[in-house]
């Protein structure tokens, strides 16, 4: 499967709609604190489905999207597989001068095949020329299979917010800050 990573232009916002974002919460991250590392166990919970395209919190307009072309503090790149767009990530240099990942999207035809690997290579190697100091994001707890495959980038917990989605959700969701430190 040949992956194309590219800035996004002016015109590609529109190919976002057929992203499928979707994915199945089974499991939850359980996190404890000792010695100034935070560590975690797996548990099971009953089966469903989430996706973001659901929430109208999360919807962008072209107009903020544009926002990330031709800003030297921010850009999304986009993955194509077969000319089809596969996956996002929306970065930003954030105010500590680390790289924050917005959102990280692939498709659920594409998971499990590098292309979440290869947008998060691109992020580092943005986030390198600019000289940050290495790359953050935050995912819930209940995405277990987005944490592990940050954990298995090299990223690693540096902190978790119990409240943050407390009035915006129905389900009891812990944020968690995950960071990949630079030498």
């Amino acid at each position: 499967m040949d992956i194309v990573i590219k800035e996004m232009v002016n015109g590609d916002q529109n190919k976002f709609a057929n992203l499928d974002d979707s994915f199945v919460i089974d499991s939850a991250l359980e996190l404890f604190v000792q010695n100034q590392k935070v560590s975690y166990t797996v548990k099971g919970l009953p089966s469903y489905t989430k996706s973001y395209q659901d929430d109208p919190t999360e919807e962008m307009s072209d107009k903020d999207y544009l926002a990330y072309i031709d800003d030297p503090n921010k850009i999304i790149f986009l993955a194509f597989v077969e000319s089809g767009l596969a996956g996002k990530v929306m970065v930003k240099r954030n105010w500590n001068e680390f790289a924050y990942i917005e959102d990280l999207q692939v498709d659920s035809r594409y998971r499990r095949h590098g292309v979440g690997r290869m947008l998060v290579e691109k992020v580092k190697q943005w986030a390198l020329d600019r000289s940050l100091s290495g790359i953050m994001l935050e995912t819930q707890n209940t995405n277990v299979r987005a944490c592990k495959f940050y954990e298995s980038l090299g990223f690693v917990i540096g902190g978790f917010d119990f409240c943050l989605y407390k009035a915006v959700q129905q389900v009891e969701e812990t944020a968690i800050y995950w960071y990949l430190l630079f030498d």
